[in-house]
């Protein structure tokens, strides 16, 4: 059997944790800062898991991980 492709725009954004969950980044941080607060632009630094309904998903894209 053939390996599977790795899709590498998931596999830049994603990391999955030894325990299976899937790391991501908050959006919102790249350009219109002037406008957020200094506690809400500390926040977005922090990463997130993603929600239990696309794990689904990116797991597809992300075979080997």
């Amino acid at each position: 059997m053939p390996k599977i492709k790795t899709n590498k725009g998931a596999a830049k954004r994603f990391r999955i944790t030894k325990k299976g969950k899937i790391k991501r980044n908050r959006g919102s941080t790249s350009h219109l800062l002037t406008k957020k607060s200094p506690k809400r632009k500390r926040f977005l630094r922090k990463g997130a898991s993603v929600s239990e309904g696309l794990k689904k998903r990116i797991r597809r894209l992300l075979p080997y991980g």
